[in-house]
């Protein structure tokens, strides 16, 4: 995918997107422009989408987000395709070792019980659960990922997390590189409180904007997550973190991710 610019002017507003007129996380008014970024080399690119990302930052929690997020109308545009390491039972041998160590890591909290996975892309993280005991739940946005795992004998369901009407029902949750997907990220961690037992958990994962990793990357200019198409939001630890305690979330534990690059994760217990 391309690389981003520093902006100077941002963009005329695009109508694949309904702008933010507030930080989405702490509705803060004062939100000013950023940086672009070109997001018309990504795979899933379709012309519906403005190739220009415009990327903002709020004054009050300095979080750093795009201007707005997909209509209705581009997220089916979008979701209409899918990268295919992202199809259920992609590389599965590979994905199991990098699965099983985050599993080994959860399970230190919670030992069994029901797994939901949102945005379950390969399903292996929910298969390797699977294998330590736990029952797995599968939740995408995209229909023809979600038949694709209940074709594997998982349950499965395309709707939205804030949708499930099911309290209490889960031990784990799984937000691996979901949050930033989100418009509001904030009603995700409210449905997740909502869906886990008490003593549950939910293990997140996301670029790290506030490391030197990021920040070596984007002395390069070689930062791909300022065109990655699908994200609205670029989280720091200390901003993450605050979201999760926010909506009462105790974070347990912090590494870096082996999924993607410049990646962070965290699991944190509902209180």
């Amino acid at each position: 995918m391309s690389v981003s610019t520093v902006a100077t002017t941002a963009p005329a507003p695009h109508p694949s997107r309904l702008l933010y007129d507030a930080c989405p996380l702490c509705a803060a008014p004062d939100i000013s422009a950023l940086r672009t970024g070109n997001c018309s080399g990504h795979p899933l690119y379709k012309p519906v989408i403005a190739p220009t990302m415009v990327w903002m930052r709020c004054a009050a929690c300095q979080h750093v987000f795009t201007d707005g997020y997909f209509t209705d109308e581009a997220c089916a545009e979008i979701f209409s395709s899918t990268n295919p390491n992202q199809q259920p039972g992609a590389a599965f041998e590979q994905n199991r070792y990098v699965s099983a160590r985050i599993v080994e890591r959860v399970a230190r909290y919670v030992t069994e019980g029901r797994w939901l996975d949102v945005g379950f892309g390969n399903g292996s993280l929910l298969f390797t659960a699977e294998e330590w005991g736990f029952e797995p739940h599968g939740l995408d946005l995209r229909p023809s990922t979600a038949a694709g795992l209940r074709a594997l004998g998982v349950d499965a369901h395309c709707a939205d997390l804030t949708t499930l009407d099911a309290p209490g029902h889960y031990s784990v949750i799984s937000l691996a590189d979901v949050l930033e997907h989100m418009p509001y990220p904030g009603e995700g961690l409210v449905a997740a409180h909502r869906l886990l037992r008490k003593d549950g958990v939910i293990f997140a994962s996301m670029p790290n904007y506030d490391c030197m990793a990021w920040r070596l990357l984007d002395a390069g200019d070689a930062n791909p997550y300022w065109g990655e198409l699908e994200h609205f939001h670029n989280f720091s630890r200390r901003r993450l973190y605050a979201l999760l305690e926010k909506y009462d979330f105790e974070p347990v534990h912090y590494t870096v991710s082996e999924r993607y690059r410049v990646c962070m994760e965290v699991i944190a217990r509902r209180r």
